[in-house]
């Protein structure tokens, strides 16, 4: 059964801040709603149902240029969002996602300047700092290496990947890192259950 896209989700009308506690209660039922139309009867999405929803609303967004999510990009976000290790998101993880990518797209915007559809590795740097990351040169340079084109230009896409990658990182280590104090230890099966899915 092919699922439809919900018109809503594409205008930008859902996902909006309320300013009321019961506004923000509708428009929770709403994204719900929208979620199960998308989701089916399982209400969970996967990589192909993700690259779907998402390049339907970038279409939508003319002052940003971009070719879409590849499908790749989609299992890695998947990937790094499913908690549970069912290769599906769920309502809660997908809610996560989207409210980040929503944010994110703010700071790509911003450093877009020249509307090309992608940002510099020098701007990329401060749009990691802008989106509350604290990484080191060596990770900086990583980050260039891993998600930059020949011309050491970043694309929406590989943005988000990145982005996607940092936060569930980050959530990563602090589950581990019981005690706050941050070190953590893992075994080398912890290591590549971490590491290989994501």
């Amino acid at each position: 059964m092919r699922k439809r896209f919900p018109q809503q989700l594409a205008k930008g009308e859902i996902g909006r801040p309320s300013t009321k506690t019961r506004e923000g209660s509708e428009e929770e039922n709403q994204f719900r709603n929208i979620f199960r139309q998308i989701a089916g009867d399982d209400m969970e999405i996967n990589a192909e149902e993700l690259r779907n929803v998402l390049n339907n609303v970038v279409k939508k967004h003319k002052d940003l240029r971009t070719e879409g999510f590849e499908l790749e990009s989609c299992r890695s976000m998947i990937a790094l969002m499913d908690t549970d290790g069912s290769g599906r998101i769920n309502f809660d993880e997908f809610r996560h996602l989207w409210d980040k990518i929503k944010s994110w797209q703010k700071i790509f915007k911003r450093y877009d300047t020249d509307h090309s559809g992608t940002i510099n590795s020098y701007e990329m740097r401060n749009a990691v700092k802008d989106a509350g990351f604290r990484l080191n040169n060596q990770l900086y340079d990583i980050i260039t290496m891993r998600y930059a084109d020949k011309n050491m230009n970043i694309d929406f896409d590989s943005f988000i990947c990145c982005f996607v990658r940092l936060d569930a990182m980050f959530r990563a280590f602090h589950a581990f890192d019981k005690d706050g104090d941050g070190i953590i230890k893992l075994n080398v099966l912890e290591w590549l259950q971490l590491t290989m899915y994501a």
